[in-house]
């Protein structure tokens, strides 16, 4: 039932911001749009509520649960940030909006990356701190192993986001020599 959910959660957030974003440019109704843009935090309160009803109701923390704090602290922590991401470039594409600026090189171009793994590294802390409370909360009669790989999980996706800003910060990608054009 929660993986089900998950997809559904996904599938929904996916849904509202078409739908939000549709209302936006295509009809010009930019407080609807906003409105329904603001319904996706619903569905992370419904998946969260309804992992806390089965895990309450005597369902074996697994895997299962372990995704749904994962999915919660990704939509928290990333969620604006991805329908902004969409939004500049339907934007751009559909409705005149100037084009996406991601730098490309050298100390810009590492800010960015070290912003990126901050978002990370909240969502896996996010993730890390609901799966800590699942732990708590089943006690030590239900078999937690599973929520603590997921913690485990989550701290290297911490790691690797840390050494991926690091390598644009030591090695900064350099952009291209200006060649003299020949007339």
């Amino acid at each position: 039932m929660i993986v089900t959910l998950i997809i559904i959660c996904e599938v929904g957030f996916w849904v509202l911001l078409a739908a939000g974003l549709a209302l936006r440019y295509w009809a010009k109704m930019p407080r609807a749009s906003v409105a329904v843009l603001l319904c996706e935090p619903l569905l992370e309160v419904l998946l969260f509520v309804v992992t806390a009803i089965d895990l309450k109701n005597g369902a074996e923390p697994d895997w299962k649960h372990g995704l749904a704090a994962v999915y919660i602290g990704y939509s928290v922590a990333l969620g604006h940030y991805t329908v902004r991401w969409v939004d500049v470039r339907v934007a751009h594409r559909f409705a005149g909006g100037p084009p996406p600026s991601t730098p490309k090189y050298g100390a810009l171009r590492a800010v960015h990356e070290w912003k990126i793994a901050a978002r990370w590294v909240l969502a896996s802390v996010i993730a890390i701190g609901l799966l800590q409370g699942a732990i708590w909360y089943v006690g030590t009669d239900g078999n937690t192993g599973s929520l603590e790989q997921w913690q485990q999980r989550m701290l290297f996706l911490i790691a690797l986001n840390v050494v991926i800003a690091l390598s644009y910060t030591l090695f900064p990608k350099k952009a291209p020599a200006m060649t003299a054009h020949k007339g």
